[in-house]
């Protein structure tokens, strides 16, 4: 049996520039959530849970309308950054933050809710700026929330089968991840390379939440 590991490299790939996009955009907006009083604060959380009970197709057909170059969205893109979104990796990772986005924004949204108003007061007393404050006093106290919400990011990318397949379609080497392969090998009946993929994605997903638990275990609360 001759196995092509491009989609499981194609899922990694996904995966990691996902997480690390998420990572830089969402930990803002996660502090930003738990602090801002602002009364359209449920309808934004609510926006950012739609994920969460979307059907992934649902979610997906609405970003293929606006990725396309038929729509005034896609248009826009193509004209102005050359980019074309539709059954393209750079379409995936789009995809994939947008769908991936709460799983990391609620653990750490929670983390920055459960601090204690008086570390940040301590330090503004201290002369640290806003800057200095967010950096090295909340965010070291919540590592167990930033673990966890980033590798339910992660984690969660790896899964995806809905969105990415109608964002990216079943382009080899491109866009066909190894949940696409999996679809495929079973229709095809070759359950053993669907065996393969099915059983690298469980051992990552295991040995990827039982780091969570042992760290966040160990971790002081």
């Amino acid at each position: 049996m001759t196995l092509d590991w491009q989609p499981l490299l194609i899922t990694f790939k996904l995966a990691s520039v996902t997480t690390a996009i998420l990572f830089c955009i969402g930990v803002p907006f996660a502090w930003w959530l738990a602090h801002t009083r602002t009364r359209f604060k449920p309808v934004v959380e609510a926006l950012v849970s739609m994920p969460l009970v979307l059907p992934p197709s649902v979610l997906g057909f609405y970003l293929l309308l606006a990725f396309s170059p038929e729509h005034w969205f896609g248009q826009w893109l193509d004209r102005v950054a050359g980019l074309r979104l539709a059954f393209s990796f750079e379409g995936l990772v789009v995809a994939s933050v947008i769908f991936s986005f709460p799983f990391l924004v609620h653990p750490v949204q929670s983390g920055f809710q459960n601090l204690p108003s008086s570390l940040a007061e301590a330090a503004h007393v201290l002369g640290k700026s806003k800057l200095e404050t967010f950096l090295r006093v909340l965010l070291p106290n919540i590592k167990p929330a930033l673990l966890s919400g980033t590798v339910l990011a992660f984690a969660h990318t790896v899964g995806e089968f809905g969105v990415v397949l109608m964002i990216g379609g079943n382009l080899p080497d491109q866009t066909r991840v190894a949940s696409i392969a999996i679809y495929d090998e079973v229709e095809a009946l070759n359950y053993a390379a669907a065996n393969f993929y099915a059983g690298v994605l469980f051992c990552l997903s295991f040995l990827i939440l039982l780091v969570v638990y042992v760290f966040n275990r160990k971790a002081p609360i």
